[in-house]
């Protein structure tokens, strides 16, 4: 079973009924371990096995606006804009260590070709040469048949987006730093047959990123955005969201 993920989202909330329409919302739903709505500090915590964008759909069903603040636990965070590659494709991947075995990647992506791509861990966060400079995937063993980088296959849907949430126990997110993540045209089979660069569609540096309760921004500031107007713009286009 893989180990809950805490996910801490900032919530225009104003009264109690506010409160029961969120708590209302998560009743019945599987993969939700518990629920933590404070009015008071406009916060909702949220510990399941669900995709981030999931759990903010939830939320925001009730029509209160949401916005991811950390998530994780106290064994550490990454993000990795992907944002190299491709000028058509964007995405947003955060990677969370639950415990000391298990690594949670949760992403979205938008702008792919429908159908199954591989995502994959690489050597080297150089992308002076686009992804082709990312060196070869992280991990082969001797034989170059198995990889600790490749985290497996994600789908995009008709509409080129994909979310997904992938649980690892071979990789641990401190190892992770300064590395690159890859998505490859085609699964990882054929990441495996072919191992051709031009297959790399889009990638971005793996770095640190704020945890649960790490990050008390209201206004961003680069450009003194707050919050409810930069969650306007899709997380997977947009790359203040690495703030997180």
């Amino acid at each position: 079973m893989a180990a809950p993920t805490k996910l801490e989202f900032d919530v225009d909330m104003t009264c109690g009924n506010c409160v029961k329409k969120i708590e209302n919302a998560f009743k019945g739903i599987e993969g939700v371990k518990s629920l933590d709505v404070n009015l008071l500090r406009g916060q909702v915590i949220v510990e399941c096995n669900l995709g981030t964008e999931k759990v903010k759909s939830v939320i925001e069903s009730t029509g209160k606006k949401a916005v991811l603040k950390g998530m994780g636990g106290s064994k550490g965070a990454a993000v990795s804009i992907m944002d190299v590659g491709s000028e058509a494709i964007r995405g947003l991947i955060r990677l969370v260590q639950t415990d000391e075995r298990q690594l949670v990647i949760d992403g979205t992506l938008d702008g792919l070709t429908p159908g199954v791509h591989g995502l994959c861990v690489h050597e080297c966060g150089d992308i002076s040469e686009g992804c082709n400079s990312c060196g070869d995937i992280y991990g082969r063993d001797v034989s170059g048949q198995v990889s600790m980088g490749e985290l497996g296959d994600i789908k995009a849907g008709p509409d080129g987006r994909a979310e997904f949430r992938i649980v690892s126990d071979r990789l641990k997110v401190w190892e992770m730093i300064g590395r690159s993540l890859i998505i490859h045209n085609g699964s990882i089979d054929e990441i495996k047959r072919n191992n051709s660069r031009d297959q790399r569609l889009t990638c971005g540096i793996i770095a640190r990123s704020a945890g649960l309760f790490q990050n008390s921004k209201k206004i961003c500031a680069c450009d003194g955005v707050t919050q409810w107007e930069e969650r306007n713009v899709p997380a997977a286009g947009h790359s203040r969201q690495a703030h997180l």
